[in-house]
């Protein structure tokens, strides 16, 4: 009988080398992430996190919907789906793209795991490793690592108040062309943009489809926010006028509950069947309980009802943010005003930097996004203000305490600051 004796005992046999992929290399966390537990304290009002208010989360009739689904189709709604989604779905985010002028049909829309999701698979069936990806200055921060983590390199075009400059765009393109590198694709949130709330003009909405199209340059048009709008009516979205040159991104984690996780992605047939291949590879098929729940209460709840209800939430805490900024923050401090969504972007004075200073606004009891997380560079005097989620007596706390904090704060240093809590 043969008989085999180890060389060395068990624990002292060598692990394997951990072969990460290249890619793996710009898969890096935020500087100030570590804050963020900090942030969780009961002590600190959270003006940082883009979530929800619970108040306009729908649980009980949820739980009515999802109970009528459950009775209605029994087991069969268990049971795997396809990588597509739900066709009864996919008509109803027809029907609310439409809200924004978008004449869609369900073949084109691809039902995702959140926009996240339909953002991570448009990069990954258009972008090769070194391609260029134009977005706008600032941008939405987990863009820019979906970005990285394909390997893209990312080119940012500035922004005024009116959104991404139209010659700045035509300039880049222009460049990236003469280089041999052109754009891939221009990455967008025309509607109150992650992080600054502003909003891309009608006219210069025109004008920025006409440069692309020259340009052959597709747009990614991401609008999580676009339905939470405080005026009459929502803005009309950029696939409306160019269906077959943008890819439009939607989601109802902002508008009806972010644990669902489901969103979508529309584009054009072509697209829509390769966007199709790369989904069901990374996850098969979605969750058909959650999308029947999502279509059921479309189709048996007041969707608009919904949204009415969700907008004056909103509206109340932006008012309470925007009042209480007049109020309080001393001189040299400007802000965005943002006709709906989330957000404010603020700017400090001088030199002050606002990621040296986030410890001493932890300590102060206030907790914000600097600026710098939704840059490639720069961005050291923003920080981005959500109003979202706190009540409207914590949001004008919140600010107060931030207003207390920028007057304390030195104009210059404050950088080793924030690697010792970090360090921590």
């Amino acid at each position: 009988m043969l008989s085999f004796q180890p060389s060395s005992p068990p624990d002292t046999v060598p692990s394997p080398p951990l072969l990460f992929a290249d890619r793996t290399h710009r898969m890096v966390p935020s500087e100030t992430r570590a804050l963020f537990s900090m942030a969780a304290r009961e002590d600190v009002v959270s003006l940082a996190g883009g979530m929800p208010t619970p108040d306009a989360l729908p649980a009980e009739a949820l739980r009515e919907v999802l109970q009528e689904v459950l009775t209605a189709e029994g087991t069969g709604v268990l049971q795997y789906g396809s990588a597509q989604g739900d066709p009864v779905l996919r008509e109803r985010m027809c029907e609310v793209m439409a809200a924004e002028g978008v004449d869609a049909t369900p073949d084109e829309v691809l039902v995702t795991v959140g926009s996240q999701q339909a953002l991570d698979l448009v990069t990954r069936v258009f972008v090769n490793p070194g391609d260029s990806v134009v977005t706008e200055g600032p941008t939405y921060v987990t863009a820019l690592s979906t970005f990285a983590a394909h390997q893209a390199r990312v080119v940012e075009v500035s922004m005024d108040r009116d959104g991404v400059v139209p010659q700045a765009l035509a300039d880049t393109f222009a460049l990236l062309a003469a280089e041999g590198r052109p754009a891939k694709f221009f990455y967008t949130v025309p509607t109150f943009q992650n992080p600054t709330g502003r909003v891309l003009g009608a006219e210069r909405r025109t004008e920025v489809l006409e440069i692309c199209r020259r340009a052959g340059v597709l747009v990614v048009e991401d609008n999580p926010y676009g339905l939470l709008h405080f005026g009459e009516r929502p803005h009309r979205a950029l696939c409306a006028d160019a269906p077959d040159g943008v890819i439009y991104l939607g989601s109802f984690s902002k508008t009806l509950a972010p644990g669902l996780r489901v969103g979508w992605v529309r584009a054009p047939r072509t697209v829509t069947g390769k966007l199709v291949l790369a989904a069901e590879s990374a996850m098969l098929s979605h969750s058909r309980l959650t999308q029947r729940t999502v279509s059921r209460f479309l189709e048996t709840r007041s969707w608009q009802g919904h949204l009415d209800v969700a907008r004056t939430l909103y509206r109340g805490r932006r008012d309470a943010m925007l009042d209480e900024l007049a109020a309080t923050m001393p001189e040299g401090v400007s802000w965005t005003v943002p006709a709906g969504g989330f957000f404010v972007w603020l700017t400090l004075p001088g030199t002050l930097d606002a990621r040296a200073m986030m410890p001493r606004a932890i300590e102060g009891g206030v907790a914000y996004v600097p600026g710098t997380g939704f840059h490639t560079r720069g961005g050291e005097r923003n920080l981005r203000l959500s109003y979202s989620y706190p009540s409207v007596s914590q949001v004008r706390e919140g600010v107060r305490r931030l207003a207390d904090v920028i007057r304390a704060e030195p104009e210059t240093g404050g950088a080793a600051r924030l690697r010792e809590v970090v360090a921590r």
